[in-house]
């Protein structure tokens, strides 16, 4: 079947799925593949579920109108999500960087929905599967789609790109994120930058954060919509504290976000920057960025019994983490414990990064350190306020959390360390 005849199929369809146990009444189910399941061999239970079409690329499972051969459902999902963007005419936005996206997305979304009618990734479902399920979930009503682009690996950005052939872009930051797939920070920046590639190639729009001087230097020949906390960006907005929240000066406007940590700044000037380009009056920005609230264990202020804590423990990486560690540093709070996790994908990387957030934390005005995972239990600690296990188990059943009152507590690491489990000990 040719792409356009699908899509008017998917015209008549009310969602997407790749998933059984999700399915709504009318939508177009792809039986994707994975290592461990053969979508194909669920079509079947999709229709009966209520999937008008099901998608499948085994002749085998073919076995009503309702059921449509491809030759690969996973590229012809894709392929769908590209002729549905193009179909569509409406700007998208694309992001990537490695801290931050998805706060990031979550702010643009919400700043640039006061007067338009947007549509973003749900979640950071931001990979070669995700980004065609959000470009599908865009439909007539939509006037501006946000998508969140993700990446282990050189090239994947590149192929977002290809699928998504954003009119914009924004990249948050290059830190040390997933330098195992990488090979190092230059791949990281190597590999993110491929979104420049894409819109200098085609002659876009490129949001730059000013006080960035490796954005600035890879956006020279860039058609570029600046930010910073100088007059001689198009758009200035200066810090002015983060106790624990964020509060920021636009056009002697104060706004008072839900946000914690210094580190939160640029993500709230770029969703300002976004949403001045597009037209957003100066109020709804500051009513957008005071209402939202991050969930999903991002910077999340949680207060259980004498305790306040900063629950950010939907991942980690040494950027993020060095500077939460240096942001919770200057909260003016009278007793700070920080518990951190492994972060994970770091490669040949790992020692040498979690020594250098040992030796960080063993400097900083912290009343106790606890270090939880096999990587952190590898490393040297010539402090008394440094405590270490080599796992979760190890940590809940030696230490007494009750032993902690009157506290804040910086809860970070990387997401298969799900610290969050700690909220259960407190």
């Amino acid at each position: 079947m040719k792409i356009n005849d699908l899509h008017q199929l998917f015209l008549e369809c009310t969602s997407v799925s790749t998933d059984t146990r999700k399915i709504t009444k009318g939508a177009m189910f792809f039986a994707l593949k994975g290592e461990n399941f053969n979508g194909n061999t669920y079509a079947d239970q999709a229709i009966k579920e209520g999937a008008k079409f099901a998608i499948i690329d085994e002749a085998e499972f073919v076995n009503s109108t309702n059921t449509i051969l491809v030759h690969n459902v996973l590229e012809t999902l894709q392929e769908l999500a590209t002729f549905h963007r193009m179909y569509l005419k409406i700007p998208i936005i694309a992001l990537t960087g490695s801290n931050g996206k998805t706060t990031t997305k979550e702010l643009i979304n919400a700043t640039l929905s006061k007067k338009h009618h947007t549509t973003a990734t749900i979640g950071n479902l931001n990979n070669h599967i995700g980004v065609p399920l959000t470009l599908l979930s865009m439909n007539a009503k939509t006037e501006i789609g946000i998508v969140e682009m993700g990446a282990n690996h050189p090239k994947e950005i590149e192929f977002l790109c290809q699928i998504a052939k954003p009119d914009y872009g924004y990249i948050t930051n290059f830190g040390k994120a997933h330098l195992e797939g990488f090979g190092g920070v230059e791949g990281v920046i190597q590999a993110k930058s491929e979104l420049y590639e894409f819109l200098i190639k085609h002659n876009k729009t490129i949001f730059v954060n000013g006080n960035d001087s490796i954005q600035v230097e890879k956006t020279k020949q860039a058609n570029i919509f600046t930010f910073g906390n100088d007059s001689n960006f198009d758009v200035k907005i200066d810090f002015i504290e983060a106790q624990p929240n964020v509060t920021v000066n636009y056009n002697n406007l104060l706004i008072h976000s839900n946000l914690i940590g210094e580190y939160n700044f640029s993500n709230i000037a770029a969703a300002i920057c976004i949403a001045k380009y597009f037209k957003v009056e100066n109020n709804d920005i500051k009513t957008a960025i005071e209402n939202y609230v991050p969930i999903n264990n991002r910077s999340q202020v949680l207060e259980i019994g004498t305790n306040k804590i900063i629950l950010d423990a939907y991942n980690a990486n040494p950027t993020s983490m060095r500077a939460a560690l240096l942001n919770f540093e200057k909260l003016n709070d009278k007793i700070k414990v920080a518990v951190l996790g492994d972060m994970f994908e770091l490669g040949h990387e790992a020692e040498k990064e979690h020594q250098n957030i040992v030796d960080l934390a063993s400097t900083l005005l912290l009343d106790k350190i606890i270090l939880i995972g096999d990587n952190f239990h590898k490393t040297k600690v010539v402090s008394s306020k440094i405590i270490v296990f080599k796992s979760y188990d190890d940590f809940k059943d030696s230490f007494n959390v009750s032993q902690i009152e009157f506290a804040t507590i910086l809860v970070k690491g990387s997401r298969g360390m799900a610290l969050e489990r700690i909220m259960e000990l407190l």
